[in-house]
C-alpha cells in the first residue's frame, strides 16, 4: 500500500535530505576549522552539498503538483499521476540538479581550491551573475509555484469541505456543524502555512546575504548562522511532509514494530 506516486515523492525528499545530514556530519567534524581532506574532496563535498540541497527543493515542487492534482482534479488523478509519471519526474529531478549545479560550480570542478586564500580552507565562490541565476531557480521559482498551488490546494479543499458540510448539515446541529467547518479551516490553513513559512524562513537568510555581496561564498570551514538555518531545511521537512500524516504514521508503527511479518 505504500507503493504510491506520493510515497515516492517522499522517498526522494527523504534520500535528498538524508544525504544533506550525512555531508553536515563532516561539517561538525570540522569545529576546528581546517579541511584536511584535499580540494578535490572539497569541491567533491561542496558539489554534492549543491546537489542534494537542490533536488531536496526540487522534490517539494513536485509534492504541491502532486497534492495540486489530488485536491483540485481527483477524478484523473489516478490517470494523470502514475507511478511511471512520477518515477520520470524524480529523475528528471536529480538529473537536473545534478546538471543545474554541475554548471553553477564549473569554475570550482576545473580548478579545485582555486579560491583557497590558505592551506586548510575550503572555499567555492559563485559569481554575482550565478548567485542571482541560483536565487531565481533554488528559491523565487519554487516559492513561487509552492504559494500559488498550495494557495489552490487550501481553496479548492475549503470549497469541498463547505460542499460536504452543506449536504450533512441537514442531519447535524448548526452550531456543530459550524464548529467542525471552522477547524476543518483552521487545519487546512495551518497544514499550509507551515509548508510555506518553513520554506521560507529557512531560505529567506541564505539568500538575502548572498545577495548583499558581490560574490557567494561557500566556506566550509566557517559556516554562518543563514547557511545552517538553510540546512535546517531539510530537518525539518520529514516532520512537515511525513509525520503529519497519520497513515503514514501507522504504516511506520506497523513496520518498527515488525508487525508487517504478522499473517494478517
Amino acid at each position: 500500500k505504500l507503493h504510491t506516486p506520493t510515497n515516492l515523492l517522499l522517498l526522494s525528499l527523504a534520500v535528498s535530505d538524508f544525504c544533506v545530514g550525512l555531508l553536515m556530519s563532516f561539517q561538525i567534524i570540522l569545529t576546528d576549522g581546517c579541511w584536511f581532506l584535499g580540494d578535490v574532496l572539497c569541491t567533491l563535498y561542496c558539489a554534492l552539498d549543491y546537489i542534494t540541497t537542490s533536488a531536496s527543493v526540487g522534490t517539494m515542487v513536485l509534492i504541491s503538483v502532486d497534492r495540486y492534482v489530488a485536491i483540485c482534479d481527483p477524478l484523473h488523478y489516478h490517470t494523470k499521476v502514475t507511478m511511471r509519471r512520477a518515477n520520470v519526474c524524480t529523475c528528471l529531478c536529480w538529473a537536473c540538479s545534478i546538471l543545474y549545479n554541475g554548471v553553477l560550480l564549473k569554475d570550482n570542478l576545473k580548478q579545485p581550491g582555486r579560491y583557497n586564500s590558505c592551506s586548510g580552507e575550503c572555499v567555492v565562490v559563485l559569481s554575482y551573475m550565478m548567485g542571482v541565476v541560483d536565487l531565481i531557480f533554488t528559491f523565487i521559482g519554487p516559492v513561487s509555484v509552492i504559494i500559488v498551488l498550495y494557495g489552490r490546494v487550501f481553496v479548492v479543499a475549503l470549497s469541498q469541505a463547505r460542499a460536504i458540510h452543506s449536504h450533512t448539515a441537514a442531519i447535524t446541529l448548526q452550531g456543530s456543524e459550524t464548529a467542525h467547518t471552522k477547524r476543518s479551516e483552521l487545519k487546512a490553513a495551518r497544514t499550509l502555512g507551515i509548508v510555506i513559512i518553513a520554506f521560507l524562513t529557512c531560505l529567506c537568510p541564505f539568500y538575502c546575504s548572498s545577495l548583499v555581496d558581490q560574490n557567494s561564498l561557500f566556506v566550509v570551514t566557517s559556516v554562518p548562522l543563514e547557511l545552517w538555518l538553510f540546512y535546517c531545511n531539510s530537518c525539518l521537512n520529514p516532520v512537515i511532509y511525513a509525520f503529519c500524516y497519520p497513515w503514514f504514521m501507522k504504516s511506520v508503527k506497523l513496520i518498527l514494530t515488525l508487525k508487517i511479518f504478522d499473517s494478517d
